[in-house]
This record gives C-alpha cells, sequence and structure tokens, in this order.
C-alpha cells in the first residue's frame, strides 16, 4: 500500500513510543510502501536537526540511513499542484502522493487534512490509516 508520510509524522515515528512508532515497523515489514520526494527528504532532514531533538549528525544520519531510507521508494515529481491554501509548502506531499500512485498522505497538519482528497489521493490522519493497514493485512 503506497503511502506519503508528512514531517510531523515520520519524525514521531522515528523519535518517539507513541502511535506514530507503530508505523516503523510497517515500512520495514514492506506492509506500507513510504513514498518520498527529494523535497520531502530534504524536510525531514531539516527538522530532524531542531535544536530540540538534540540528536547529533551521526545520529540523524543513522535514523535516515538504517531506519527509513533503505525502506522508501523515491519518486520524482513532475507535476506541480496547487491544493494546499493556507501553507503553499505542503503540497510536496500531496504531488509526492500522485507522482507515485499513493492512496494516502498521513498527516496531522490541519491545513493538509482540509483538504480531504484530491484526485485519487486521501488525507488521512494517522490513526485512520493504522486501522485501514490493520483491516488490510488482515488485522495483524
Amino acid at each position: 500500500m503506497p503511502v506519503v508520510l508528512d514531517t510531523n509524522t515520520v519524525v514521531s515515528a522515528l523519535l518517539f513510543n507513541g502511535t506514530a512508532s507503530r508505523l516503523v515497523e510497517l515500512w520495514q515489514t514492506e506492509k506500507v510502501q513510504v513514498l518520498v520526494s527529494t523535497a520531502i527528504v530534504k524536510e525531514y532532514l531539516r527538522v530532524l536537526a531542531y535544536p530540540k531533538f538534540a540528536l547529533t549528525e551521526d545520529e540523524i544520519s543513522g535514523l535516515l540511513h538504517e531506519e527509513l531510507l533503505p525502506f522508501v521508494e523515491v519518486v520524482e515529481v513532475k507535476r506541480r499542484v496547487k491544493v494546499v491554501r493556507r501553507d503553499p509548502d505542503d503540497v510536496k506531499f500531496i504531488a509526492c502522493a500522485l507522482a507515485g500512485s499513493a492512496e494516502f498522505v498521513v498527516t496531522g497538519d490541519r491545513d493538509l487534512l482540509a483538504v480531504r482528497s484530491f484526485e485519487n489521493v486521501q488525507v488521512i490522519q494517522l490513526r485512520d490509516f493504522l486501522a485501514i493497514a490493520a483491516a488490510r493485512s488482515g488485522g495483524e
């Protein structure tokens, strides 16, 4: 199941032991296919480097190169879309989903959630995505 995860969702999955951390097992066992673009990976890197997380360059590199990047598919975004009005920077997630034929963008971002759907992409919250993923994998 191809999916695009917004930055806060990925950071929460990688750094904290909450609900989002369940995503790590899903992408590492290939129950979901995380799609990223170059712009999204750059944003992941930028946010992981925030001082509040107190991560060293080696820790950030380890998270990306051991926990995430080996399990993602990089897609080339060729099409520009204008769908997120309040924060146009968020459009990269929907553009990536369209380029990679993802069904979902998973986010907690209000501006993205306000989109709800665009073409064949649904914008949903983490808990809803986890319920869908569980149902599709037989409730595992």
